[in-house]
């Protein structure tokens, strides 16, 4: 019969585990610190781009892309969009000063006011006016998400009904660097709703 010897664990054999859960536990840090920084990083990148999506849709507006589709939406989309740093910028006094001088000039110098301010205007007032449950609360939830979704939703499917058909919408000298704005304009809310069920 063999004898069965329980071998008492050394300083050596507690230092090697010690040393094996030490790394084990930096490899499981690492592996979270990069997925949450890249997912951050993402996001904020994601909602620059929106934001400067659609600010591109309006200069587009103006410029040449003369069709009967409501940009206007464009402003609510660009403040609920806004990435934060720019949002509590505007929301400040800078905001306010900005405000300000757009209400004086419309309303002492209409005829100075150009057409092209009134939809940058409309949007310094929605962002300096906006109450703290619109611009703090609805703004960094899902709700915010889904209406900046079925903005882009509208705004696409407006767009390719006035192209004439969803192959004109790409094929199109101005009809595809519009498209090209419209599909950015999804990325941001598809983008916080996968993280949102995360």
């Amino acid at each position: 019969m063999a004898k069965g010897y329980i071998r008492m664990k050394t300083d050596q054999d507690l230092f090697n585990s010690d040393v094996k859960d030490l790394a084990n536990a930096v490899k499981k840090l690492a592996t979270h610190v990069i997925k949450l920084g890249s997912l951050g990083f993402g996001s904020t990148f994601l909602e620059w781009l929106a934001a400067f999506a659609a600010i591109y849709l309006l200069i587009l507006d103006r410029t040449n892309w003369k069709t009967n589709i409501l940009t206007s939406l464009l402003i609510p989309y660009i403040f609920l969009s806004l990435p934060s740093l720019l949002f509590s910028i505007l929301r400040g006094e800078i905001g306010k000063w900005i405000a300000f001088v757009a209400v004086v000039l419309r309303l002492f110098f209409p005829k100075r006011f150009p057409d092209w301010l009134e939809l940058p205007g409309a949007f310094i007032l929605l962002t300096v006016a906006a109450p703290s449950l619109l611009a703090d609360t609805v703004r960094d939830s899902w709700v915010g998400v889904l209406i900046c979704l079925a903005i882009a939703g509208y705004l696409l499917q407006e767009h390719i009904r006035a192209s004439g058909g969803f192959r004109n919408s790409f094929t199109k000298a101005n009809g595809l660097s519009n498209t090209i704005g419209i599909v950015l304009l999804f990325i941001y809310p598809v983008w916080a709703l996968v993280l949102d069920v995360l």
